[in-house]
């Protein structure tokens, strides 16, 4: 009987650590995520990217090898005080005058443009700007369209694709 007794009491005792360890809070081990401020529209992208919102997929700009790239993109803050109000819902308000910086993820800075009263942005390079010096049907860039607003940092990606 003492036996069982022990053995009961053993048990509990593991339990009682296993429950106040298991309530210790840990760091989170992935990284803040904070909403962006702004959301970005990539104008000329290939239909259907915005399906289910655009959260998560990567809009891509099909653009021909024999004619420079448009990159083209429309900036808005979103007003969310309606949001409960069916008849109001959620605004875009365009963002003018921020700065977008257009990098490709490798690193190489293709421009700094600012929106204009409209909340657009567009800039026209050359395959060789945007780091292809011999471009072929199929090739990928993948773009960051990033800046801040309202002191939060912002990214949004894109990619261009080169047709024929």
């Amino acid at each position: 009987m003492k036996k069982r007794f022990n053995y009961i009491i053993y048990l509990m005792a593991v339990g009682m650590i296993s429950l106040m360890t298991a309530c210790e809070k840990e760091e989170d081990p992935f990284v803040d995520r904070v909403a962006a401020p702004v959301l970005v529209v990539i104008e000329n992208a290939k239909a259907g990217y915005l399906t289910g919102g655009g959260l998560y997929a990567v809009p891509v700009v099909d653009s021909k090898l024999s004619e420079p790239v448009l990159l083209s993109a429309s900036l808005y803050e979103l007003d969310k005080s309606g949001i409960l109000n069916h008849a109001v819902g959620i605004d875009s308000i365009p963002v003018a005058n921020l700065s977008i910086t257009l990098m490709t993820r490798t690193g190489l800075k293709i421009a700094d443009v600012t929106s204009d009263a409209e909340g657009h942005v567009s800039i026209t390079k050359t395959w060789a700007e945007l780091g292809l010096t011999e471009p072929k049907k199929g090739n990928l860039i993948n773009l960051d369209w990033s800046g801040e607003y309202k002191g939060i940092a912002f990214v949004r990606r894109s990619q261009v694709q080169v047709v024929e």
